[in-house]
């Protein structure tokens, strides 16, 4: 039988990772309250080209990416492109949560102690995620937190809005080449809560209609025509 979808319930301190291909939608929709699932990147032939943050959000003059925006890679192309975002912003500057802080928050606890119901931090998930799919820490790059707002003061402090992310809030992303996509469900580094309960968020994949040059995503904007041309030059002459 052919399969037509497939679906991942993320639990509290959970990570995952998989290579998913091009033309696929991958839907992210929180089961309560302060979600966060911190997402890295990677073209899936060729692990050394990844997500970049900072190009990202420098193609698109902000710091923080929505709907209509590209994840674009360190070769200027378009890894995949966000199609849809109830929340109106996606974190891309706060990072992961490590074992230090993560400890100092919540409480030391051991999985001697407390078995699968132990804190996991972003750090370790990544850690792991990424031995799996051949690489290591010294791929690590910036992350995006989904589901987060994390705004920058005036004195240049980071602030996590405790108003944004809910439950029922949905973010698509659909990949434009083939991905190692790697995600771990646990807290914003910058949220003030005192209580691991990061909320479950199902991840659907299914297929997505194939990105033209009418595409809404590909049209707004000179720099995302620019990526998008780039990564389809680069599977023109890959052959995939």
């Amino acid at each position: 039988m052919t399969q037509t979808s497939f679906s991942k319930l993320l639990r509290p301190g959970e990570k995952w990772s998989a290579c998913i291909g091009k033309g696929k939608s991958i839907r992210f929709s929180a089961n309560g309250d302060r979600p966060n699932v911190s997402v890295l990147v990677y073209n899936s032939l060729d692990r050394s080209e990844r997500f970049t943050a900072p190009d990202s959000l420098k193609i698109h003059h902000t710091v923080y990416l929505t709907k209509g925006a590209v994840l674009l890679s360190e070769s200027g192309r378009a890894m995949a492109s966000i199609t849809e975002d109830t929340t109106g912003w996606i974190d891309a500057i706060s990072g992961f949560s490590t074992r230090e802080e993560t400890d100092r928050k919540y409480g030391k606890l051991t999985y001697q102690e407390k078995r699968n119901d132990m804190t996991r931090c972003g750090e370790e998930n990544f850690a792991v995620e990424l031995k799996r799919n051949g690489l290591s820490m010294r791929d690590m790059v910036p992350c995006l937190n989904l589901f987060s707002k994390v705004t920058v003061a005036e004195d240049g402090s980071l602030k996590y809005d405790e108003a944004t992310g809910k439950n029922g809030d949905v973010i698509t992303f659909r990949t434009e080449m083939n991905i190692i996509l790697i995600v771990s469900n646990t807290p914003n580094p910058y949220d003030p809560g005192n209580v691991y309960d990061p909320a479950p968020v199902t991840i659907d994949i299914t297929d997505a209609p194939v990105a033209d040059e009418k595409d809404p995503v590909y049209l707004a904007s000179p720099e995302n025509m620019r990526a998008f041309r780039n990564t389809w030059d680069y599977r023109y002459l890959m052959g995939r």
